[in-house]
C-alpha cells in the first residue's frame, strides 16, 4: 500500500495483516519501481493524489501507468478522498481493477482486496496454462509417444513402469544415450494420477549455471539484462504433474545443491523475487552417468542421489533387445515413409538382418536416424542393405574383441565427426546428443 498519510498506512496494516500473509507499507511513490522490482504482489493499494498534488489524481495515475508498464498482469485499487464517478470511471479506463474512497469501511476494503486476490490468481493461473499448453503442443507434436518391444529386457521395464507408476515415489531412470529413457518417463507419467496435469521435460546438461535458476525457478522481469517479463519457470509449470529432469548427472556440485534445496522445501523463489511459491511435483530423473561411483568419487551428493532414487529403472541398451529391432525399424519407416511422401514400405531380410548384427552404440536413436537417412536416399519401395552405411568396426561380430562402452562410444563419436567433417552441430545431432554433451565427450576422449 502506498499512501503519503502515515496514519492511513498503520490502520490499514493493522486491518490487513489478519488477513494477509505479507503487508508492504509505503509512503513515498518513488519508491514503487525499487518495490516491484524487488518482490511480487498480489494487490498493489495506490493512493491517488500526494503531496504535489492534493485532489487531481495525476500523480495516481502517473504511477498506475508505471506499475502496468512494469507488470500489465498487476492488479491495482486506487485509493482516494475526493474521488467521483469521472475519475473512478478513468482510472479503470486505465487498467485499474477497483476504486475506493478514504475514509473506508474495513469489511468494504477487505471484501475489495479479497476480489481482486481472486482474480490476480486468475491471471498466474491463466499465466500458468498459457505456458503449460505452448509446452503441451511442443510435446504432442514429437514422434513416437508410445514405447515399442517385446522383448523379455523391456517387458522387465513394463513391469517396473506399471508399478511404480501409481504411486508418488520418485524415479531414477539409468541407461546410455538413445535408449529412450525420456519415453519411460512420459509412460510413468501418463499411468500415473497426475496425467492430467503436465509433463515438463528439462534437459539439464543444455542449462548453463548462469541460467540454472530462471529456467528451473522462474524470474522477475527485470531481474537480469534479458529478463523482458515475468516468467515461471519448470519447476512452477510442472507443479501438479510431472517434473523430468534429464541429464541430472551433469550438474555442477552448486547446482545439485539448489536443486536438493528446492526438492527438500518443495517450494521455489524467482529470480529477483524474495517471496517462494510452492510447488507440488511428481520428479523423474534419468542420466548415463555412474551416479553411486560417482557419490564415491565425491562428485555427486548422497543426499541429492537419495532424494531422486526411490525407485531405479535400468533401461536396456538395443544391443540388448535384438529382437525388437524389426518392430523397430518397421515403425520409424512407416513414420519417414509418410513425412516425405515416400513409397517405401518393407526393409529387406538382407537388410535387417544387417540391422541386426550392428551393435547400435546410438542405440535406438541412432536406428532411427539410420533409418531418416535411408528412407531419403532409398530409390526403392524396400529399404536394401546398401541403404544403410554402418560401421563395420562397430558390428556386433567386429565388435567382440572389446565390450569396453568408453571404446565402443569414442569410435562412434570420432566416426560422426569424421563423417560430417568436423561439425560439430551435425555430429552431435548424428548422435542424438546436444552439443554441449558432446563438447563434454570429446574433451572426456581427447577428440
Amino acid at each position: 500500500m502506498i499512501d503519503d498519510d502515515e496514519d492511513v498506512l498503520l490502520a490499514a496494516k493493522m486491518l490487513l495483516k489478519k488477513q494477509s500473509h505479507h503487508v508492504i507499507i509505503e509512503k513515498n511513490p518513488n519508491k514503487i519501481p525499487f518495490l516491484l522490482n524487488n518482490d511480487t504482489y498480489d494487490v498493489i493499494l495506490l493512493d491517488m493524489n500526494f503531496s504535489k498534488d492534493i485532489t487531481s489524481g495525476k500523480e495516481g495515475f502517473h504511477w498506475l501507468g508505471q506499475i502496468l508498464e512494469k507488470d500489465p498482469n498487476a492488479v491495482v485499487i486506487l485509493i482516494t478522498a475526493f474521488g467521483d464517478v469521472e475519475m473512478a470511471v478513468k482510472a479503470l479506463k486505465q487498467g485499474a481493477t477497483d476504486f475506493i474512497l478514504k475514509p473506508w469501511q474495513n469489511e468494504k476494503l477487505v471484501a475489495t482486496i479479497s476480489t481482486a486476490i481472486r482474480l490476480k490468481q486468475s491471471y498466474n493461473q491463466v499465466d500458468k496454462l498459457k505456458k503449460a499448453k505452448e509446452m503441451l503442443e511442443e510435446q504432442i507434436s514429437k514422434p513416437f509417444g508410445e514405447i515399442i518391444g517385446q522383448s523379455t529386457a523391456i517387458k522387465e521395464v513394463f513391469s517396473l513402469i506399471d508399478k511404480v507408476a501409481k504411486t508418488e515415489a520418485n524415479v531414477l531412470i539409468l541407461g546410455e544415450n538413445g535408449t529412450g529413457k525420456e519415453l519411460i518417463a512420459r509412460a510413468i507419467h501418463q499411468r500415473s494420477l497426475r496425467k492430467d496435469n503436465s509433463f515438463v521435460s528439462v534437459d539439464m546438461g543444455a542449462i548453463t549455471e548462469t541460467l540454472f535458476e530462471s529456467e528451473l525457478f522462474g524470474h522477475k522481469k527485470g531481474a537480469f539484462t534479458d529478463a523482458r517479463e515475468d516468467r515461471p519457470g519448470r519447476f512452477e509449470l510442472a507443479s501438479g504433474g510431472t517434473l523430468f529432469l534429464d541429464e541430472i548427472g551433469n550438474l555442477s556440485m552448486s547446482l545439485q545443491s539448489k536443486l536438493l534445496s528446492a526438492l527438500q522445501s518443495r517450494q521455489v523463489t524467482r529470480v529477483g523475487a524474495n517471496q517462494p511459491l510452492p510447488v507440488d511435483i511428481r520428479l523423474i530423473c534419468a542420466t548415463n552417468m555412474p551416479l553411486h561411483k560417482m557419490v564415491q568419487e565425491g562428485t555427486f551428493r548422497q543426499d541429492l542421489l537419495y532424494r531422486i532414487n526411490t525407485v531405479e529403472i535400468h533401461v536396456p541398451p538395443l544391443s540388448e533387445r535384438v529382437e525388437d529391432i524389426p518392430m523397430l525399424a518397421q515403425h520409424y519407416l512407416q513414420y519417414y515413409a509418410k513425412k516425405y511422401h515416400k513409397l517405401v514400405n518393407t526393409i529387406a531380410p538382407e537388410a535387417m538382418d544387417k540391422l541386426k548384427r550392428y551393435a547400435w552404440p546410438g542405440n535406438i536413436r541412432e536406428l532411427q536416424h539410420s533409418i531418416e537417412r535411408a528412407v531419403i536416399m532409398t530409390d526403392s519401395s524396400s529399404l536394401q542393405e546398401t541403404d544403410f552405411l554402418l560401421s563395420r568396426s562397430l558390428s556386433s561380430s567386429a565388435s567382440a574383441n572389446t565390450l569396453n562402452l568408453d571404446e565402443v562410444e569414442k569410435a562412434a563419436i570420432a566416426k560422426a565427426l569424421q563423417m560430417h567433417n568436423g561439425n560439430i552441430s551435425k555430429a552431435a545431432d548424428e548422435l542424438g546428443l546436444t552439443r554441449a554433451s558432446l563438447y563434454r565427450r570429446m574433451e572426456k576422449y581427447g577428440l
